[in-house]
């Protein structure tokens, strides 16, 4: 039964690579104006209209993307030239009609936002994302996929790509899913390389960068590169398998880029308009450590949810708040175990995600899991209709970051040497190395397996399907951090406020529970007087209110719709909370040790 199981894949692999490829050739000479001229030649076309889309989604992004609206000037051809009819069925699809089993289809693209989603040409550099350029055929995904980059000489342009090398200008992918996650970035970059062992093979690791700054900034760049891929890869014992045997940092960091980062398979693309001085490149590095983590948790650890990823509508996904939240987590603990940031430093950030989850009133509305859920509509989603986000919403690489603490500390004051490096290196021998793709569910049954049955089934319980709060305060003091008010006593609006000339206007919805929202004030209000003190500047504001003490009561004139309306505030306690180390002697030897095996990572 095997060898018969082995002969019918073997004969399926020989007939998947006999298919006749996909052809794509993109041209950029009206780069100045920020165009690209793309060619796809079909052959071997079954009869019957050849249905051509353009994606609606790009992988690593959740919400739809209209990327045919960028497109124009569609042209379609037989095999020797002639003209073939296209019928536009909808905003994404041309059908090319009376074909004879070549099809030549043309189109221009227009593409000016350089980062993880979009496409940007311009006479500096061709910033390519797949989805948002390529256009593809329906019923042909499997058929593999040789593109060619016909470069600007003048330009000095050269290609950096995931995609398997046949020549400097020709690639190829298997695939539409691996062409699809294969972002390339087409500009005069600076590259560096270095290599890793694992398993007893070595990899090596490009990092190219678009950018305009000397050589010993680009080699800072490596030197921490190096080190984040050290650490992340001491966190599940190995790296991946990667394609090829290497592995692309692509980095482009110019002034008409846009900050993000983007994972895929092999690869990852980082962009950003900041200059890599000091503080330039540490927000780099934080983007780096982020993005290379998923090469393991999203790329192989995969949620089921999203295999195979749909061009054609949102992909929904229940486990971001494992897939990127974990991730996020480990994100600025990478560089505190690399030395790239200071202990205390990362001590002190911890707050930020702690307060963004234990005061937000979203909590009542939806769980980590319906948080993950929501991305269609606030991953990089756009929309014209305000929203009551604030009040509604923590983002899941947020909510997820803070669980991934809880769950980190939780698992190391068991003992027996456990660790979220522990479960993380489990879940990759289950899903990852084998590229399983995993549900929620099989997240709680690995930790079960790790940590025990009552140990995975209270904190999913608690705190994945439902939303309840961990006990930070004795988890932090496990490890020699506090957790406690930042202001204590303070008195607190719950108002974010913004400025324009001498006029002070509330900005956002003021969230559930706070005083702001109790009075009934609300975005759009402005503040005219603060216990009769005219107002005239944000600091005039807060310097009233901190003159105050929690339980307090301000009488607030404000405007609204052109009516002025005298509004009594009762104040609370300001609920920001701020992380410390405990500093000898009242910190314990069990708690300085706990510290020092999990910020070490060993």
């Amino acid at each position: 039964m095997k060898h018969l199981i082995f002969s019918l894949l073997l004969l399926w692999a020989l007939q998947l690579s006999a298919q006749t490829p996909v052809e794509y050739a993109i041209a950029f000479p009206n780069a100045v104006h920020h165009e690209a001229e793309i060619q796809v030649t079909y052959r071997d076309v079954p009869a019957g209209p050849l249905e051509i889309r353009m994606s609606r989604s790009s992988p690593g992004r959740y919400a739809v993307h209209e990327f045919a609206k960028n497109c124009y000037g569609f042209r379609a051809s037989d095999g020797e030239g002639h003209p073939l009819e296209i019928d536009h069925t909808n905003p994404y699809q041309w059908n090319v009609l009376g074909h004879q089993g070549t099809v030549v289809f043309s189109y221009t693209l227009f593409g000016n936002r350089g980062d993880g989603t979009y496409s940007q040409v311009d006479e500096t550099h061709a910033h390519l994302n797949m989805p948002a350029t390529f256009a593809f055929a329906r019923g042909m995904d499997d058929r593999p996929i040789r593109i060619r980059f016909d470069l600007r000489e003048d330009l000095h342009w050269k290609v950096a790509t995931q995609l398997k090398p046949e020549t400097a200008t020709t690639f190829t992918a298997p695939n539409l899913q691996y062409f699809m996650d294969s972002p390339t970035e087409i500009s005069d970059f600076q590259m560096r390389t270095f290599t890793e062992t694992s398993n007893g093979k070595t990899y090596q690791f490009r990092l190219v960068l678009h950018a305009p700054n000397e050589s010993e900034v680009i080699d800072a760049f490596k030197a921490a590169a190096m080190k984040i891929v050290a650490q992340e890869k001491a966190v599940y014992q190995e790296l991946p398998g990667y394609d090829y045997g290497t592995y692309t940092f692509i980095c482009c960091y110019m002034p008409q880029g846009s900050g993000d980062g983007m994972e895929h398979r092999n690869s990852t693309f980082i962009s950003g308009n900041f200059v890599l001085d000091s503080s330039g490149l540490q927000r780099a590095y934080g983007t780096v450590a982020h993005e290379f983590f998923h090469c393991w948790n999203v790329e192989r650890i995969r949620p089921r949810s999203l295999e195979p990823f749909d061009f054609e509508q949102a992909n929904m996904s229940g486990e971001l708040w494992f897939a990127e939240g974990f991730t996020s987590y480990y994100t600025d603990l990478t560089l505190c175990r690399a030395g790239i940031i200071s202990t205390s430093d990362y001590v002190s950030g911890i707050s930020g995600g702690l307060n963004a989850v234990i005061n937000s009133p979203a909590r009542r509305y939806r769980t980590p899991v319906e948080m993950s859920q929501f991305a269609p509509f606030s991953d990089a989603a756009t929309s014209i209709d305000p929203v009551n986000f604030g009040n509604t919403f923590i983002s899941y690489y947020t909510y997820g970051k803070v669980l991934g603490l809880a769950l980190d500390l939780s698992l190391r004051n068991q003992g027996q040497n456990r660790s979220l490096d522990g479960f993380m290196a489990l879940m990759w021998d289950h899903y990852g190395k084998p590229e399983i793709p995993y549900s929620v569910a099989d997240i709680e049954s690995t930790l079960a397996e790790y940590a025990g049955e009552a140990f995975a089934h209270t904190f999913f319980d608690h705190y994945i399907y439902h939303s309840e709060m961990p006990d930070y305060q004795a988890l932090l003091n496990s490890v020699g951090i506090s957790l406690s008010l930042a202001h204590p006593g303070q008195a607190f609006l719950g108002a974010s406020m913004e400025q324009n000339d001498q006029e002070v206007t509330i900005s956002r919805y003021p969230l559930l529970g706070t005083p702001a929202y109790i009075a009934n004030l609300e975005a759009g209000d402005k503040i005219r007087t603060i216990d009769d003190q005219t107002v005239t500047s944000v600091n005039e504001a807060q310097s009233i209110i901190r003159n105050h003490q929690s339980g307090d009561t301000i009488q607030m004139q404000i405007e609204r719709f052109g009516k002025m309306m005298r509004i009594p505030v009762l104040l609370m306690e300001n609920p920001q909370l701020q992380t410390e180390l405990i500093q000898a002697p009242a910190i314990t030897d069990a708690a300085s040790s706990q510290q020092k095996m999990w910020l070490t990572g060993k």
